[in-house]
């Protein structure tokens, strides 16, 4: 967090906090939501300002209650996720191997953890850090995607199906992970985030 958030914080401390106006979507970008698009359920307009964007990715945090919010200043503007707290990408990296990394700019040497969902899309997990992958980048991952014997597409259809006797692994980095099944429903419980956070008096 910045040191001159920091102080605004300090000085201000009562500032009531921000709901509705901010929203990450599937793809990691930020969208501002004015009243017409909050009122329409409209996506809002994407934020495209490099320095506000970073100012932003600086001061992304979450609170005890697994709510997302951006502190800008002394003011918590809370954060509508689409999907996830992180979104991840992939781009070239060293040796032709694919680099994974999060919306904010921060790279993700070795997922703990993977899960595919009934749409197939990808989420990884690493350290506390969880994110579903852009669906632009799926394309890029789909090789590493294996299941029974190697990159059977055939035995990974069947085990998105339920198929317990086909075992699914994602190959990146240095050690094989297993693939574990979820509902893209279950997201927010299982990973305690608060997808759409509103203010007590606004729970709607």
């Amino acid at each position: 967090m910045d040191e001159i958030v920091r102080q605004a914080m300090a000085k201000w401390p009562n500032v009531p906090h921000c709901f509705g106006w901010l929203r990450l979507d599937a793809r990691g970008g930020w969208r501002m939501r004015d009243e017409r698009a909050q009122h329409l359920g409209l996506p809002g307009e994407r934020i495209a300002h490099p320095t506000l964007l970073a100012f932003i990715e600086r001061n992304y945090a979450h609170d005890e209650q697994g709510r997302w919010y951006f502190q800008n200043g002394p003011q918590r503007v809370y954060v509508d996720l689409e999907l996830t707290p992180y979104i991840v990408r992939t781009q070239p990296g060293a040796e032709g191997r694919l680099q994974l990394l999060l919306h904010t700019g921060e790279t993700i040497a070795q997922p703990d953890a993977a899960w595919l969902d009934e749409h197939g899309r990808l989420y990884l997990k690493s350290g506390e850090k969880f994110g579903g992958v852009d669906d632009r980048d799926m394309a890029q991952l789909l090789p590493a995607l294996h299941a029974g014997d190697g990159a059977d597409e055939e035995a990974l259809l069947r085990w998105m199906e339920g198929d317990d006797g086909v075992q699914a692994r994602l190959m990146l980095g240095a050690r094989p992970l297993r693939l574990e099944r979820i509902q893209s429903a279950q997201l927010a419980e299982r990973f305690g985030f608060v997808a759409a956070p509103r203010s007590p008096g606004n729970a709607g």
